[in-house]
């Protein structure tokens, strides 16, 4: 998933700070699991339409949890980095994205920046409580389901 920076996703040392990081990631996130409303092309795990947000579903999903390892400082650049995103695991109402943050696609020999993994849950709107994932978001998903992220130890 290519994802612009923005000159403001810098601080002062002109790397892009960890608080804008997690925003690049949950846009990636967004594209790879919602679909657009203007008809343009999906993600094949896009599962989730933009009109429902706008009407106030009965579904949402929250973050529960997210952990990055930063391997280098991510410095600022016009081309895209280039997001991979993967399911780690698929719980009854709970999902593991795992992300890899890499230089631009096209600039020859990639660099790991970070590897990142947020648990989304599925709840309903009117209760707040989790519910289930339906079978057409497991089609989608299983086919990228891979091993999750095994961090670093911590010391």
């Amino acid at each position: 998933m290519p994802i612009h920076l923005r000159w403001g996703d810098l601080d002062a040392l002109g790397h892009v700070n960890n608080t804008s990081m997690l925003k690049l990631l949950e846009e990636a996130r967004l594209r790879a699991f919602w679909r657009p409303d203007d008809g343009s092309d999906a993600a094949p795990t896009a599962v989730f339409d933009m009109s429902v947000l706008e009407g106030g579903g009965t579904r949402a999903t929250l973050v529960a949890r997210q952990e990055i390892e930063y391997l280098r400082p991510v410095p600022y650049g016009q081309r895209p980095l280039d997001v991979q995103l993967w399911v780690g695991r698929i719980g009854g109402s709970s999902v593991e994205v795992c992300y890899d943050v890499f230089s631009p696609a096209d600039a020859g020999e990639q660099v790991r920046y970070a590897r990142a993994s947020a648990v989304v849950v599925l709840v309903d709107t009117a209760t707040g409580r989790p519910t289930r994932w339906g079978q057409e978001e497991r089609a989608a998903w299983t086919p990228f389901l891979d091993d999750p992220i095994a961090f670093a130890k911590r010391r």
